[in-house]
């Protein structure tokens, strides 16, 4: 590794998601990058360019603790910045889920940043380093069948805010990216479907352009989203304890960031009343409570 290059973990980088964007972007500006995924084949492309590649799944505590170890290896033992950003996507009514399924999103979502977090604490800390939690808008708006997918978030943002704090002694930061629509591979995976008992089978065609919704509305390009947040990363401890200058707390950044800012200031009736204007709930109740015809 060249001397004095600051070093970037980043967990789920498969090209085209958010995650090799942040690679590339970092490496851009002369970061050393630790990209990492569940099958490092995906990284051969951001290898050959002089990253380094290393095996991860977040879900895996044998995997996290052998990451750590390559990656104290490569960095002589500091780390400058962790992105948590590996990620599963889960769009299903509430009243739809799966057990099984739920417990894999959460394992990715909530319990892999909890777990990577704290494996890598001391290289953070000999490093005076930053810790980046990718969360959603997600997480404090209505967005319908997203419950669990947004709890996750919703997590994040709760588990970040305490960090925060319990890190503050050690000099350690935390930034929460609070993602809008952004194009990403998220929404590429193999979608659920609505089972063949759900009350919301008669507005199934809604629920498939729910599907794809982050991709069609307001979408920011991976890059553009990704030189923000580089950015914002980059910033440093700041002026006056981070007062000026340094990292946000609360990095806002994609399609539809601006107008859920401004929401969260508002009372919660508020919001969430525009959320269920935005969506179409009127429309959609007199689809699902109409008589059926015979």
């Amino acid at each position: 590794m060249a001397s004095g290059k600051r070093t970037v973990l980043i967990t789920g980088c498969t090209p085209g998601g958010i995650g090799h964007a942040l690679a590339l972007e970092f490496h851009r500006k002369g970061c050393h990058v630790i990209a990492t995924a569940r099958n490092t084949d995906v990284l051969k492309g951001l290898a050959e360019m002089g990253m380094s590649a290393v095996q991860l799944d977040v879900t895996n505590g044998d995997s996290i603790k052998a990451c750590k170890a390559e990656v104290a290896n490569i960095t002589g033992g500091k780390l400058d910045i962790l992105v948590n950003n590996a990620g599963r996507t889960h769009t299903i009514p509430a009243l739809d889920i799966e057990i099984d399924d739920v417990r894999q999103t959460y394992e990715t979502n909530v319990f892999g940043p909890m777990f990577t977090t704290q494996a890598f604490a001391e290289l953070l800390i000999a490093a005076r380093g930053l810790v980046v939690n990718i969360s959603s808008l997600s997480s404090i708006s209505g967005y319908i069948f997203g419950s669990v997918y947004a709890s996750t978030k919703g997590a994040i943002n709760s588990y970040s805010r305490v960090l925060r704090m319990e890190l503050k002694p050690f000099n350690v930061r935390v930034m929460v990216a609070m993602a809008g629509t952004v194009r990403s591979q998220i929404a590429s995976h193999p979608h659920r479907s609505l089972p063949s008992t759900s009350l919301y089978m008669p507005i199934n065609d809604y629920f498939q352009r729910r599907l794809v919704f982050s991709q069609n509305n307001a979408t920011v390009p991976t890059e553009v989203f990704a030189k923000k947040l580089v950015a914002s990363a980059l910033k440093g401890e700041g002026y006056l304890g981070g007062l000026i200058g340094g990292s946000p707390d609360w990095f806002w950044a994609g399609g539809f960031s601006t107008q859920v800012w401004l929401l969260s200031m508002l009372p919660a009736w508020v919001s969430e009343g525009m959320m269920n204007i935005f969506f179409g709930v009127a429309a959609l109740k007199k689809r699902l409570t109409a008589p059926k015809q015979t």
